[in-house]
């Protein structure tokens, strides 16, 4: 992908609706404070239809739909998707992030890493779907699914 669509098309701004969230534990905010602050520093969103960015993102919930509200400089729209085929990797993925968690106070570097391992498995699978799902709507690159993802994940999340 050349290096000045990469610049023209991304997120410059993310907001996470505030309605939506839940309280968090002290890791998931920091989970979800480092994947925004990593989408911002590199990513690339480029809704279809839209001529250039920079984009502000708000994330949110709406009666368990993904509400994804863009805004570019000659592009606004309002993408709404189903979390129906998110949920089992969401669950499972919950499950994971408190045992990696809970390994870090308590557990052998090889435990760590085998749990760790497998949290970035189940992350790129549901990266995966996320760009699968968006096809048609907004192109991504795998990294920017991937904190999109997280911060989907943050939207879910009942401390």
């Amino acid at each position: 992908m050349a290096e000045d669509l990469k610049k023209t098309h991304r997120l410059q701004s993310v907001e996470l609706d505030e309605e939506s969230l839940a309280a968090v534990s002290r890791d998931q905010e920091q989970e979800r404070q480092i994947a925004i602050f990593d989408l911002l520093e590199e990513n690339y969103f480029h809704p279809e239809g839209a001529d250039g960015g920079p984009y502000d993102l708000r994330m949110g919930l709406l009666e368990n739909r993904l509400v994804l509200d863009i805004k570019g400089p000659s592009y606004e729209r309002r993408h709404i998707l189903s979390l129906s085929p998110f949920r089992t990797l969401i669950k499972d993925y919950f499950m994971i992030c408190d045992s990696y968690y809970q390994a870090i106070r308590n557990s052998t570097p090889q435990q760590i890493e085998a749990l760790d391992m497998g949290r970035r498995g189940l992350h790129n699978e549901a990266s995966e779907l996320l760009q699968t799902r968006l096809g048609g709507k907004i192109e991504t690159d795998l990294d920017t699914a991937r904190r999109l993802f997280t911060l989907i994940c943050a939207l879910h999340w009942r401390g």
